[in-house]
């Protein structure tokens, strides 16, 4: 009953419910959408490269590269167009469609704004999607990133708006829907979502997920990071998250955001095989692939393709259309392969 419904109107209460089902019914209803809208044997593939390390002035207390504590993170000036380059075409090789690129920022500055746009415009020129993570963005700045060609741009929303306060303090979560509606208002693509496992209740993870399914359009990558406990953070002793929740937190992002791309994140690391398997069946159908993510680890290329062929799954493709006519000419060409009555009816009978 959920498959054919985009909603905008969720409440607390409604999302909890779904956070209550037993477990092989929340599972069962997710895949149920998941199949409604996508093929379910096929994940999308990013990989993820930070353009700038560390120095970040802000004091998110998941975040090794916070300036405010030592992790023994060292610190790095953006990356060179060139080195950006080079790492694009390497992920684009091992299987990559989508290249993202993420600067330890709290706002990106002025002088910065033409080495980013270039980075966006010689990475799409490779024939892959391209996403950035840049911290807070102004309407000039959305502007630009857009006409360079930006495909997505990531702002996560992190958790809930009423544990936000326990885990950031130099922002605002109105800070962070502003950025989102800016990238929204220039044309953009929207890659929201956030962190569990800081602490935070089950009251949290659901109204995280009430957030992001109640914006005017529901982000079209969603992604679902498990916390990754970093030595010199403040969360660095939290308590692991039941990996049931987790599962859950997947599932019920599927069933809310349809035909969003669910997003396994951050923690694969931490993942068996079998755990990952059970956040594919849950409705994710989007990874970070490759050796690390911005600073913390992941699985590596080849193991991840092991798991793939283990499981049957084939790496979602990317095809990039110059123009309305190229659309219209793969569209006409899919109605060809298929037999008329699926897609007609004899008005005569």
């Amino acid at each position: 009953m959920f498959a054919a419904i985009i909603r905008h109107d969720w409440t607390r209460q409604q999302v909890l419910d779904l956070f209550a089902m037993p477990f092989s019914d929340l599972m069962f209803t997710a895949q149920q959408v998941h199949r409604a809208h996508f093929d379910a044997n096929r994940v999308q593939v990013s990989t993820l490269c930070s353009i700038k390390t560390g120095a970040c002035p802000e004091d998110c207390a998941y975040c090794p590269q916070s300036a405010r504590y030592d992790t023994g993170l060292e610190r790095e000036k953006l990356m060179k167009v060139e080195k950006v380059l080079q790492e694009a075409k390497a992920a684009k090789a091992g299987g990559a469609t989508r290249f993202c690129m993420g600067a330890a920022w709290r706002s990106p500055k002025k002088k910065d704004m033409p080495y980013v746009t270039q980075m966006v415009r010689e990475v799409k020129a490779l024939g892959m999607e391209t996403c950035m993570t840049l911290g807070m963005l102004n309407d000039d700045q959305a502007q630009e990133l857009s006409d360079a060609g930006l495909d997505y741009y990531n702002h996560n929303l992190d958790t809930s708006p009423e544990y936000y306060g326990e885990i950031i303090t130099t922002r605002t979560y109105q800070d962070r829907l502003e950025t989102l509606g800016r990238v929204r208002a220039a044309g953009m693509k929207v890659c929201a979502g956030g962190i569990v496992g800081m602490g935070e209740g089950d009251k949290d993870r659901a109204g995280l997920l009430m957030q992001l399914a109640n914006l005017p359009e529901h982000p079209e990558s969603v992604p679902i990071n498990m916390l990754v406990k970093v030595a010199g953070t403040p969360l660095e002793e939290q308590k692991d998250l039941d990996p049931f929740e987790f599962i859950r937190c997947i599932a019920v992002a599927r069933i809310m955001m349809p035909k969003s791309h669910v997003r396994l994140s951050a923690g694969r690391e931490q993942m068996s095989d079998e755990m990952q398997a059970m956040t594919f069946l849950a409705g994710a159908n989007s990874i970070f692939y490759g050796e690390k993510l911005l600073t913390t680890a992941n699985p590596e290329e080849n193991s991840d393709m092991q798991l793939f062929n283990r499981l049957g799954i084939q790496p979602e493709e990317y095809q990039q259309y110059a123009d309305d006519s190229e659309v219209e000419a793969e569209l006409n060409a899919q109605i060809t392969e298929q037999k008329s009555d699926a897609f007609f009816y004899d008005a005569a009978k």
